[in-house]
């Protein structure tokens, strides 16, 4: 330290005692004079989704250690708001940034943030969220540092987004968290103390768990991504936002569980508003609500439709009439509590006969799967744990938009054990049409299909070709004798029906994989 002082000049020594005379005198050293160049907006574009602003300006030695404030417009609609900020950073000039919105301070972040956003649900650490409020707002720019004769140019680029249609970008992580295509393991179902999860403290009592423990558990389970969602509410988005900087290994996905009087579904995606009152004015049909998901970029999922529903669990069985399944991205045929409560993912409450029957109605719908955690430390006899069962998704890389792509592709298997290292895939051709799991072939009554499959790590078990709700009758199950397995199978059209597809069994006989069909057309 004594070292690094005895390199500072005499002018610069004066500079700092003058500044704490002033401070100590009781003078306040004001926001300066802003320059005359602070902040040009330029034209706004796209005023029925979004609005692009861009503010530009420059910052002189006589703005040093002083608060420039650049003014811009909010019109009334908006739902979220993203700034980026560049600045020359020549001879050590350092700006800082905040934000006042027209009640106030929304935030500061000083010199720690180069993008922020705010929205109605969520907001970058050192910001508050909520609405975005219609009229004035200003840009801070805090100048601790600049030096006589430079000049400092620098850029804010704003986005507005509409209520109605916030995009799907509005992901808690910017970009990929791993480039490249491959298969992405992930738990599509989530709850944390934002709605009815809870876990012990560590003095031993029962509360609402932080988020971050379900975090941990996904990360220790091998998991890439992970869907929290909670129960109606969008309370857990600024919590996630700011977890996500740290977990910066494994993409969070928000998403809310939409619990209805009449079957719950999730909704995974959307951070901004979601009806969830259905059969109430503010939700009088199903169709609404798919209407709200889509137009901001997110899917849907039926989550445990085999439950029962009444006193016991309310509203947990599906029974909303789904005049046009086309608009139902997923359906979730592996629930962890359901397992948890029956053994299996068969048998009693099993929830693929409901797929099954949508997929013999021509309805491309992919089945997934979720742990549905509310306690991610709680022990095997009461729950299983973040990650079991697994969705396993083929996505170009691990970001929030692949990973939905992926799920509408339908290249999506599950692990019910939650097993890394485990694995099935499909792949089928016919005369010179081809398809992969989720894909859709093209094939002549009388021509001939020629299938693949492909199984990892369940040396011993055996392959069960499923084609429609008839099960596995009159076609014949495989045996699987390495732990890497490629089958090969021929079948006339004639044989199959809408769809095929496979469960892994081990060699107990449970099922341990469950693939999406192929579909025939």
């Amino acid at each position: 330290m004594l070292r690094r002082l005895s390199t500072i000049s005499a002018g610069l020594v004066w500079a700092v005692a003058l500044a704490g005379i002033l401070l100590c005198s009781g003078l306040v050293v004001g926001s300066g004079p802003a320059s005359a160049e602070a902040g040009r907006p330029s034209v706004q574009t796209d005023p029925g989704v979004s609005r692009n602003l861009t503010l530009t300006g420059a910052l002189t030695g006589a703005d040093h250690q002083t608060y420039v404030e650049v003014p811009f417009d909010v019109p009334a609609g908006m739902e979220r708001l993203t700034l980026s900020f560049e600045y020359d950073r020549a001879d050590r000039t350092v700006i800082d940034l905040g934000l006042r919105d027209p009640n106030g301070l929304r935030g500061w972040s000083g010199g720690n943030k180069s993008t922020i956003t705010v929205a109605t649900s969520d907001a970058t650490p050192s910001y508050v969220p909520g609405p975005v409020i219609a009229g004035r707002w200003n840009l801070i720019l805090g100048v601790p540092n600049i030096r006589q004769g430079v000049t400092a140019n620098w850029t804010a680029r704003i986005t507005m987004i509409s209520a109605e249609a916030p995009p799907p970008e509005s992901a808690f992580m910017d970009g990929a968290v791993r480039p490249g295509p491959g298969w992405y393991r992930g738990d599509f179902h989530t709850h944390t103390g934002q709605s009815d999860g809870s876990c012990d403290s560590r003095t031993g009592r029962r509360i609402p768990c932080p988020a971050f423990r379900t975090l941990e558990r996904a990360s220790a389970a091998g998991l890439d991504f992970v869907a929290v969602t909670e129960h109606n509410t969008p309370s857990a988005f600024a919590e996630l936002r700011s977890l996500q900087a740290y977990y910066d290994t494994l993409l969070i996905l928000p998403g809310r569980e939409i619990t209805t009087f009449f079957g719950h579904m999730n909704a995974i995606g959307p951070t901004g508003p979601l009806p969830f009152e259905l059969g109430s004015p503010r939700l009088p049909d199903f169709s609404d609500l798919l209407g709200a998901v889509e137009a901001q970029g997110g899917i849907v999922s039926i989550n445990h439709p085999g439950m029962p529903s009444g006193e016991a669990c309310m509203g947990c069985g599906w029974v909303v009439p789904m005049p046009d399944c086309t608009r139902i991205t997923a359906v979730e045929v592996a629930n962890g509590g359901t397992m948890r409560l029956t053994g299996s993912a068969e048998g009693q409450f099993s929830h693929l006969p409901f797929w099954e029957a949508l997929l013999d109605r021509g309805c491309r719908t992919t089945a997934i799967a979720g742990s549905d955690s509310h306690d991610p430390d709680a022990p095997l006899e009461r729950q299983l744990p973040v990650g079991t069962p697994t969705t396993v998704v083929y996505a170009r890389d691990l970001s929030q938009i692949a990973i939905l792509d992926g799920v509408r592709s339908g290249r999506v298997f599950i692990d019910l054990v939650g097993r890394p290292g485990t694995s099935v895939d499909l792949s089928a051709t016919a005369g010179e049409s081809s398809a992969v799991m989720g894909g859709r072939l093209q094939v002549a009554e009388d021509q001939e299909v020629h299938l693949t499959i492909a199984v990892s790590g369940v040396a011993g078990g055996r392959v069960e070709l499923v084609s429609g709700t008839a099960g596995s009758s009159g076609l014949t199950d495989l045996s699987i004798t390495t732990n890497e397995e490629k089958i090969e199978l021929s079948f006339r059209k004639s044989e199959l029906k809408k769809w095929l597809r496979v469960n892994i069994r081990n060699l107990d006989g449970d099922i341990v994989l469950i693939s999406n069909p192929i579909f025939f057309h």
